[in-house]
């Protein structure tokens, strides 16, 4: 296994713990379009200058030219969480059905500037009063469709929004700040078990105010699946990041605040955390 910390200084390898910061830069568009990007990026570390582990303040968003693409309703919770928000719109049935469907919900989320990165803020809408992050493992997928490695994304999504009117997804999920990634890239070309955890904890304050925990083991589809649909009949000349959907949703009575921090947990990624502008 292969971690990369984008940095201010550049991009550094972490393998077998040891830290190296390749003397020639590269950057993850490289890392997406290599023919084998395990390989690529394990030749840049061979004989690099040893490092510190770099220091959190010091993070970026591992992202370079890539696009960000989401999955929904890929675990249960989550088909109940959309069906009951939307109910009142009339469209709480079609989530049931994208749940049952061998088709799965794909959907645009962010450019690389939309990314924060590691210990920046997250924002929400201004013009949305419920709002919730949504902890989910993501995969890194190779300009050639090969899924190479993951990270953590926080899908931020305001609930209020797109409960109106399942039309206005873009809304509620496309905004400035609202798609966070980090605190680094795995590269692994074993896909995460289905005993994978993903956990969530939510402060203000220095109070937790909400915590939770999955698996992967709870969703419906493959990872490889959500993959192939992604890449049917497109292209990603620079590779693209594929958020696989929610198994964590806080209560109804929920909504994030200014201020609390967002703490995400998958191993062997770490741990995301971000603020709420």
């Amino acid at each position: 296994m292969i971690r990369i910390f984008a940095t201010a200084q550049g991009n550094v390898i972490e393998a077998e713990s040891t830290f190296r910061r390749p003397v020639e830069p590269i950057g993850f568009d490289a890392v997406f379009q290599a023919d084998d990007p395990i390989d690529f990026v394990a030749s840049a570390a061979a004989g690099a200058p040893e490092v510190e582990p770099p220091p959190d303040t010091d993070l970026r968003a591992p992202i370079g030219s890539q696009e960000v693409w989401a999955a929904g309703v890929t675990y249960l919770r989550s088909r109940a969480a959309r069906m009951e928000e939307s109910k009142d719109a009339g469209g709480g049935d079609f989530y049931d059905r994208v749940y049952e469907a061998d088709r799965p919900e794909l959907f645009f989320k962010a450019t690389p500037q939309r990314v924060a990165h590691p210990g920046a803020p997250v924002r929400i809408r201004g013009d949305s009063s419920w709002n919730v992050p949504e902890p989910e493992l993501t995969l890194a997928i190779s300009s050639s469709g090969r899924i190479f490695g993951f990270t953590i994304g926080n899908d931020m999504s305001s609930r209020d929004i797109e409960g109106q009117n399942p039309l206005y997804l873009p809304q509620a999920k496309i905004y400035a700040d609202s798609a966070a990634l980090g605190p680094c890239l795995v590269l692994d070309d074993r896909l995460p078990s289905r005993d994978t955890g993903i956990a969530i904890e939510i402060a203000r304050d220095g109070v937790t105010v909400f915590s939770g925990a999955t698996d992967i083991g709870q969703m419906k589809r493959p990872l490889g699946l959500l993959a192939e649909f992604l890449y049917r009949d497109n292209r990603f000349p620079s590779g693209a990041y594929l958020m696989t959907g929610t198994g964590i949703v806080p209560p109804d009575s929920f909504t994030l605040e200014h201020g609390d921090e967002i703490r995400i947990t998958i191993e062997p990624v770490g741990t995301l955390s971000n603020t709420v502008a």
